[in-house]
């Protein structure tokens, strides 16, 4: 198998965005300790996990981690566990969601890099099928194409929003018809039934300029401030601080609805692997290890007469009995309890919480 590689033989560089606080995995998930710095499916976090998929530097460059002021330190003690102890980091002034994110590193590579960017909190069962997706890829991103990855769906899926695959550019290769978002119910078994349909996986692969040249052409109101902010910003210590009275003039958008669902050079490469965004209690609930009863306990965890439910603790002794479905999850200073699948509740109880100003966020 040839070397994933980009132009004149450099390597890929990978772009790991890691802001977020993670909000449906309160108690857990806090904004001093998001979900990408949590070790919620082993001893290492997610943010690790992800690092550990891009640790070849034959074929990836050392990363960039597009972060926050607030999270710079944890991130740091975190990357001297890996491979990339010197990835820079760049330093958002202010959350502005992922095209801006994704401008910055795009605004600091060289222009013909090839940028795989990448969440910080997704797990990928399959590093293999991931890096020989990302190689396909990267043959398409060369030739100017914004490439996406998209994950073939084994279940409808309400809480992913979908890509449609249109013509085939190459084997194994797509263009992408349409973005679609999350949908209901019946229209995601729809999706799933046609076959021609993929989660979005949010992660993308693309030349610095290919993107910057989109951005231009359909958000400039996102390029330009982040390209003053850049300019008028400051590096020490491998940290870029963009300026923050530029950057906060960028509009807050995702790069999905700035780009992707506008561009016309968008190709879609799927992946055949075990993907989660780790998005949810119910989520964590799917990917984790089981007993007899489809319970799962962690930490000072016990349950009786229970089916079904998630107990996680990482304070005091939890057991459940005779509960069905439940997640239960306890720390030192809160307890969860909530319908394992019902993610919005969690998000409500997050936003009672912020309108009392409780500090446990």
């Amino acid at each position: 198998m040839s070397s994933v590689v980009g132009r004149d033989d450099r390597p890929i560089t990978p772009v790991i965005l890691c802001g977020g606080s993670g909000t449906r995995l309160w108690p857990l998930s806090r904004n001093a300790r998001p979900k990408q710095l949590l070790s919620l499916t082993g001893a290492r976090s997610m943010l690790q996990l992800t690092l550990d998929r891009i640790s070849d530097r034959r074929r990836f460059a050392v990363p960039l981690v597009v972060t926050s002021e607030s999270q710079a330190e944890l991130i740091a003690r975190q990357l001297v566990d890996t491979h990339a102890p010197d990835a820079a980091l760049i330093l958002e002034p202010a959350a502005r969601n992922t095209a801006p994110a994704i401008a910055l590193a795009a605004l600091t590579a060289a222009p013909d890099d090839l940028l795989l960017i990448m969440p910080s909190d997704h797990l990928i069962g399959d590093a293999d099928a991931f890096r020989l997706a990302v190689e396909k890829g990267s043959e398409l991103a060369e030739q100017g194409w914004l490439v996406t990855f998209g994950i073939r769906p084994n279940r409808p899926e309400t809480g992913y929003g979908y890509i449609k695959l249109g013509d085939t550019l190459s084997a194994g290769a797509f263009r992408a018809e349409s973005f679609v978002e999350k949908p209901e119910a019946e229209r995601a078994a729809a999706y799933v039934a046609d076959g021609g349909y993929l989660w979005n996986a949010g992660i993308f692969l693309f030349r610095a300029d290919s993107f910057l040249a989109a951005l231009a052409a359909h958000a400039p109101e996102v390029l330009d401030p982040c390209r003053q902010s850049v300019a008028e910003g400051s590096t020490s210590a491998g940290r870029l601080r963009p300026s923050p009275d530029a950057f906060g003039a960028a509009r807050s958008i995702s790069v999905d609805h700035a780009v992707m669902e506008h561009a016309a050079n968008i190709a879609v490469v799927p992946m055949d692997v075990r993907w989660s965004d780790v998005g949810s209690w119910q989520s964590l609930h799917e990917i984790s290890e089981k007993d007899g009863d489809d319970n799962v306990a962690v930490g000072d965890a016990a349950l009786l007469r229970s089916s079904g439910s998630l107990v996680h603790s990482d304070g005091p002794l939890v057991v459940a009995v005779g509960v069905q479905d439940l997640a239960i999850i306890a720390t030192g200073d809160a307890v969860l309890v909530v319908p394992r699948g019902d993610s919005q509740a969690v998000r409500d109880a997050v936003e009672l919480l912020k309108a009392r100003g409780d500090s446990r966020l």
